[in-house]
């Protein structure tokens, strides 16, 4: 029996597996894919303590450190749950099961996708799904903001500073975003609201240089070079779905310790409560929930 399964391999993951490691506890690093949001950032540039990398970069120097410190990763994904026995849990997954005393999920989240052309062809070159970490990118270019609830109207928020113009799309009619966000972006001379808009395309050559959208039967185009998709994300939650508690956005309810509902199992990162997807937040979180693991485990031994 392990002392700790940690599900999950993005930064809070193996941060959590490296603390891990360095305490010589039994534990076990499950994952489907190395890496997490490393596969999907581009550049970054507000990680304390390391002034200008991407995605690639970072996750080679995590990988380096997993070396370093002996952490070994066991492939497998978590799709038939967690269950509870008697001495704690057993962690099933598609390649086998595991029996462990504690529980780490550190599965992170997902993007919602348009789903539309160019989109997954400009990823990283001109779309992103995080204005935080790449909105400085776009400093005195034309972009685009696509939805219309609080993740999006903070996007303008964050980047109306640092954009020249802003065109933010909308296929609702009204904006399901706090008032005064609303009234901010309202605000803002350099910010074009578009309403009952549909994406259609994104356009470009080796960058992006436009978007498509769609109003009342007819198409137009924006010359912009930036593209911050931000209409939701989605925990990767679906195996713990009645195991324990999620809170109103389907995400892990935890508290300031990254206890669940579950005594003995935690959770980090982006699955968990909170919605801030930043890295350093994931990090930290995960290295809270392993050291929390490992009292909630000297606390029960006699």
């Amino acid at each position: 029996m392990y002392d700790v399964v940690i599900i999950g391999a993005g930064i809070a993951g193996q941060t959590a597996a490296i603390y891990a490691a360095r305490k010589r506890m039994d534990y076990l690093l499950l994952t489907k894919e190395l890496g997490g949001q490393f596969l999907e950032s581009g550049e970054i540039l507000n990680y304390p303590g390391i002034v200008r990398t991407t995605g690639a970069e970072f996750s080679a120097v995590m990988r380096e450190q997993l070396e370093f410190t002996n952490v070994k990763v066991w492939e497998g994904e978590v799709i038939k749950g967690i269950k509870k026995i008697k001495a704690g849990f057993k962690v099933v997954s598609d390649k086998g099961s595991y029996e462990t005393q504690t529980v780490i999920i550190a599965t992170g989240a997902r993007p919602r996708r348009l789903s539309i052309p160019g989109e997954e062809e400009f990823r990283n070159k001109g779309v992103t799904y995080c204005s935080i970490c790449d909105g400085p990118l776009f400093s005195g270019l034309d972009i685009a903001v696509v939805g219309g609830g609080n993740s999006a109207l903070e996007a303008v928020d964050f980047t109306h500073k640092i954009a020249k113009k802003i065109y933010l799309i909308n296929m609702g009619k009204k904006f399901s975003a706090h008032e005064y966000l609303i009234e901010r972006i309202e605000s803002y001379e350099n910010v074009e609201v578009i309403t009952e808009a549909e994406t259609k395309e994104i356009l470009g050559d080796e960058f992006v240089t436009g978007l498509v959208y769609k109003k009342k039967r007819r198409k137009y185009r924006v010359d912009v070079q930036g593209v911050i998709v931000e209409i939701g994300r989605t925990a990767n939650v679906d195996f713990v779905k009645g195991f324990i508690e999620l809170d109103d956005n389907g995400h892990i309810a935890v508290d300031c310790q990254m206890n669940t509902s579950v005594p003995g199992v935690f959770a980090a990162g982006d699955c968990a409560a909170g919605r801030e997807y930043q890295y350093v937040i994931s990090a930290g979180q995960g290295c809270m929930a392993l050291l929390k693991a490992a009292r909630y485990l000297a606390n029960r031994r006699p």
